[in-house]
């Protein structure tokens, strides 16, 4: 074993059971790397599960059910806020046929492999990934039509200040759509709020959801209205991801296998745990706003 496997296996270790360990969002991709849920392709989201039956089937679903909230289509600019491997932009490139796809994200690592898929399925006319941050966005006010974000707002520091840089660089009648983690409602039995508690801090943790970012369905609309969108639509889909994900993945072993010994170890002790108890304390939300 090389001493940078050895380091990483080590890295690994203690990020998944070090509780005083945290990691910048970008070192947690880094760690990650292309251990992705998937089988045939690197998405990196939970997918949605209405009427599918695999997890590349899954997120897919999720990918087409972001774009077409948006109504992406024909004659639109896209702005891909945490693009992972790319995969969601060639997946939308080749079945909802914008005119442009510019992506931005922060990890170098996922950059540099997403540019290649992209050039591999010679679309580099049609979609742009850059490295950059969605907080600070090195777009040109009013000169897109849509953003869209799947499953990475929640890292933003703050989702603010992304709803104020997305409203900035739409167009006026432009849309944002999000696939989003929240913390769920505090349950009114206390036993509940203290798995609800360990569920959502463990995801929070790990997945380096700053403090700013933990809030509710009202007050993520409310943060939307401010930064000045409009006809603000907020669905809680957690019940189409949480629970068929998690069973998929308990009778599934490609995933697990995938995992250092340690961390294939602590996923099935969740597996071996209800969803209802594993996912307490995690709300997931479309979420979609227009800018007048």
């Amino acid at each position: 074993m090389s001493d940078n496997t050895i380091g990483r296996f080590f890295a690994y270790v203690n990020w998944l059971f070090n509780p005083f360990h945290g990691l910048k969002t970008t070192e947690v991709y880094d760690l990650i790397g292309t251990t992705s849920l998937t089988e045939n392709a690197l998405y990196l989201n939970l997918g949605y599960w209405r009427d599918v039956d695999t997890i590349d089937e899954a997120s897919e679903e999720l990918v087409l059910l972001v774009a077409k909230r948006g109504a992406m289509g024909p004659g639109d600019t896209v702005l891909d806020c945490g693009y992972g491997f790319g995969d969601q932009d060639i997946l939308w490139a080749r079945n909802m046929k914008p005119d442009k796809i510019i992506g931005l994200n922060i990890t170098k690592s996922q950059v540099g492999r997403a540019r290649k898929n992209v050039a591999d399925a010679g679309l580099e006319k049609s979609i742009d990934l850059r490295e950059g941050s969605a907080t600070e966005m090195p777009i040109e006010n009013e000169s897109v039509d849509l953003v869209v974000s799947v499953e990475s707002a929640f890292h933003y520091r703050s989702r603010e200040d992304f709803f104020r840089e997305a409203f900035r660089v739409l167009r006026p009648g432009g849309r944002l759509v999000t696939a989003d983690i929240l913390p769920m409602k505090n349950s009114d039995n206390p036993f509940r709020r203290i798995e609800q508690w360990i569920s959502w801090n463990l995801v929070a943790g790990k997945f380096n959801i700053p403090q700013d970012n933990y809030y509710l369905i009202p007050v993520y609309n409310d943060k939307l209205s401010k930064a000045g969108f409009a006809n603000i639509d907020i669905e809680s889909i957690r019940d189409d991801v949480y629970t068929p994900l998690h069973e998929y993945l308990s009778r599934e072993r490609t995933f697990v296998d995938k995992l250092p010994p340690l961390a294939k170890m602590l996923a099935q002790t969740a597996f071996n745990r209800s969803a209802d108890s594993v996912y307490a304390g995690l709300d997931y939300v479309l979420s979609y706003a227009e800018k007048p």
